[in-house]
């Protein structure tokens, strides 16, 4: 669990001077960019180059390897195809539109694979960038000063924290069937897969209520402590106003 305790207390991906903005400003920054994104209109092309601009400009200053980004914005290309794939069901009557054999692929559905391309690539682009460059206890910790439903907070916090605890269990039980040569590839082999989905819920949730009985042992009374106090400073709000003026820049003309 060594590599779980690194992965929530400290930021994964090196330091820079996005790193060190405050995660107040980060999450209103970038959430504000992915919803200015998506309200843009589909054929505002060069509105969308100025929103991908940006979000290349901040990935060049946090020093993220290219490779991971890449990697984790390709989670949206299987959505693009499912949009791809009903194109020629759009607008039919439309012009504009191209003929690949007898299927109509019309200028309306082409419309719509570009809107969802760019605006899924936007936000996956901008939440990478989030995601990398903020430890989840500052990601809880902004939320929490930005006014974010105590509830809410409570349950991302420990669903995340708790993920972890099905994990362990389900090494525990794959080890277990591996030394007993259970290798679980057949069909007919699925009814003990089932038992052993069942018993990791189980165990988890046993695991789990043992794990809160110590938490409240030791005073735990339902908030989180931040392990440093959030301050705003000069980069914060020169990160913050630059990146809101473009944005209202870019929308209003677009």
């Amino acid at each position: 669990m060594s590599g779980a305790h690194h992965f929530l207390t400290e930021a994964q991906y090196g330091d820079s001077l996005v790193h060190r903005l405050d995660p107040r400003v980060k999450i209103m920054g970038l959430m504000g960019l992915t919803v200015v994104s998506v309200s843009t209109p589909a054929d505002a092309v060069w509105a969308f180059a100025s929103y991908l601009g940006v979000l290349l400009f901040l990935l060049g200053l946090s020093r993220l390897p290219l490779v991971l980004v890449l990697r984790r914005v390709a989670l949206v290309l299987p959505f693009i195809l499912m949009v791809a794939v009903f194109l020629p069901f759009f607008g039919r009557a439309g012009g504009g539109g191209y003929n690949v054999g007898s299927v109509r692929i019309s200028g309306a559905g082409l419309l719509v694979l570009w809107n969802v391309t760019a605006k899924a690539t936007v936000g996956v682009t901008a939440m990478t960038l989030l995601a990398s460059t903020t430890s989840f206890p500052e990601l809880v910790a902004g939320l929490e000063r930005l006014r974010t439903p105590r509830l809410f907070t409570l349950i991302v916090s420990f669903m995340y924290r708790y993920s972890f605890l099905f994990v362990e269990e389900f090494r525990r039980m794959r080890r277990a069937m591996e030394a007993r040569n259970f290798q679980g590839r057949w069909l007919w082999q699925a009814g003990i897969v089932g038992h052993m989905v069942s018993s990791l819920f189980l165990r988890s949730y046993q695991r789990g209520e043992r794990v809160y009985l110590a938490m409240v042992s030791r005073g735990y009374d339902g908030s989180m402590r931040a392990s440093a106090p959030l301050a705003l400073r000069r980069a914060d709000a020169a990160f913050i106003t630059g990146l809101a003026t473009v944005l209202l820049a870019v929308r209003i003309t677009a």
